[in-house]
């Protein structure tokens, strides 16, 4: 059963010669566990960027699924020592994207917890930078 929640989300990219773009967002969501893992979705907003799309954080076993729907579609997989690419379909067109995660943590239970991510980003074989997401989740 879904569970309303409320995500506290900081990102940090960092990009080739420029300053890091820090991001602070506090907006409710959903958590809910299925098939064993736990499914962390809630919609954006035009302070990212990407208003009326929906991210989701699929945490699994040694795994984290990041997925986006709507006006964006995408998906990449998160798993320490391992790269994942994919497509990063927009409404203008799609790039071929690859992440290679560089570290990744979560302790999620029933009430709440917490994800730290951080991977680098190579864009059509471009490397385009780092990012980190820390993420804490609490009922509510």
């Amino acid at each position: 059963m879904k569970q309303p929640v409320i995500l506290s989300l900081h990102s940090s990219q960092r990009y080739e010669e420029q300053e890091a773009e820090e991001l602070e967002l506090v907006t409710e969501g959903t958590m809910e566990f299925r098939d064993g893992g736990w499914d962390i979705s809630y919609v954006e907003t035009e302070l990212t960027g990407l208003e009326g799309v929906t991210t989701t954080f699929r945490v699994e076993k040694d795994q984290l699924t990041l997925r986006r729907t709507g006006q964006l579609q995408s998906e990449m997989v998160f798993r320490l020592g391992y790269s994942h690419d994919s497509l990063y379909q927009m409404p203008f067109g799609a790039l071929l994207m690859t992440v290679e995660t560089t570290s990744l943590f979560y302790d999620i239970v029933p009430d709440g917890g917490s994800i730290d991510l951080c991977y680098r980003v190579t864009i059509e074989n471009t490397q385009a930078g780092m990012i980190e997401y820390h993420m804490d989740i609490r009922a509510k």
